[in-house]
């Protein structure tokens, strides 16, 4: 039997150590190898003195990781093992919050798709670059799950009422709109990235960021053009319900939907359509818990942990791999159908 080839590349370049993903005809889909390669190699350099700082980036052009493997849960699900799918879920978990402590500076290449554990590898990084090519999102609610690998909290942290809506629709973002919203700090062309991974390789501790601020593209400084116009009113959080926010927020896009300027509301109301309503409401109240006080990145990673082992068990998150990734036939029958069928104690539970 062939050996699988070795899902990442490790170099030494200059002061940096390297880390590439490197599955891509998978999308660099991050599974439980691939997280312990990359928490080995992390743990290699920690105290190594001519280690400086990381460089995480991607062989593929398309995607830096466009998610976790799904497929591999989906079959781990069906065959009645929903607690061995958890478990493989949280080892990745545990390499992103490595990542997020890590005490040298990790430089994140987020070039291309870089979606649910894309984030959780790329996003929590001391310095986080997106490209004219990136492609950002936490699309999880169509799958029968919740925004997890740390997502919740980047979500939590985004501008106004704009991270509600992302996580709730799971919408793309660009590079551009990725670093007003918190994903990541620095904009710069595709076309600099072999630049920079070489000033990177030679610069002086501490020099990260003045390398990268110099290598930067220009933000547009009207930034508010980036988000829909009116969604603000829309998604505002202290004017929906606690318990009935979801229906209220429905109820409110279609009030806007078709009008002049809300062509977003109406994409809006498709996605949540499309969305599963029990995770609609699991990532609904996860927003209320992780404003409900001073949270932090690890306390996110601890709800949806808890959270994302629920929803594995549930028929939902089969049903929706199912629809979106096996047969493809986008139609997947949630269990409720209905946001106004689903059980409230059963999603306190997920928390509980």
């Amino acid at each position: 039997m062939t050996e699988a080839p070795p899902p990442i590349r490790l170099e030494r370049c200059g002061y940096v150590g390297r880390i590439t993903l490197d599955t891509p005809r998978k999308l660099n889909a991050i599974d439980a190898a691939m997280a312990e390669a990359i928490m080995a190699a992390l743990e290699d350099w920690r105290h190594d003195p001519d280690v400086r700082r990381i460089v995480i980036d991607s062989s593929s052009e398309r995607a830096f990781c466009a998610g976790g493997d799904i497929k591999r849960l989906h079959t781990l699900v069906a065959a009645g093992e929903a607690k061995t799918a958890h478990h493989c879920m949280q080892i990745p978990y545990r390499a992103m919050l490595m990542i997020a402590h890590y005490p040298k500076p990790v430089v994140t290449l987020m070039d291309g798709i870089a979606m649910g554990g894309g984030i959780g590898i790329g996003a929590h990084a001391s310095h986080r670059v997106v490209t004219e090519r990136s492609v950002l999102a936490m699309p999880e609610n169509i799958i029968g799950l919740t925004p997890d690998a740390g997502g919740s909290w980047l979500l939590a942290c985004a501008p106004s009422t704009h991270g509600l809506r992302y996580a709730l629709t799971g919408e793309r973002m660009s590079g551009p709109l990725s670093v007003v919203m918190g994903f990541a700090d620095t904009l710069i062309s595709s076309h600099k990235l072999d630049a920079l991974r070489k000033a990177l390789n030679d610069c002086a501790t501490g020099e990260e960021t003045s390398v990268l601020r110099d290598m930067s593209e220009p933000m547009n400084s009207a930034t508010d053009d980036l988000f829909a116009s009116g969604s603000d009113d829309i998604y505002a959080l202290g004017a929906l319900d606690p318990h009935d926010g979801i229906p209220q927020l429905i109820d409110r896009l279609k009030d806007v939907a078709g009008k002049e300027g809300y062509d977003w509301a109406t994409s809006d109301l498709d996605a949540l359509e499309r969305a599963c309503p029990f995770s609609l409401c699991v990532t609904w109240r996860m927003r209320q818990l992780l404003h409900s006080a001073a949270r932090s990145l690890d306390d996110a990673f601890a709800f949806e942990t808890h959270a994302v082992g629920h929803l594995i068990a549930r028929p939902d998150f089969a049903e929706g791999i199912r629809a979106r990734v096996i047969d493809k036939d986008n139609n997947p029958r949630w269990s409720p159908s209905a946001i106004a069928n689903v059980n409230s104690a059963e999603v306190e539970h997920c928390f509980s």
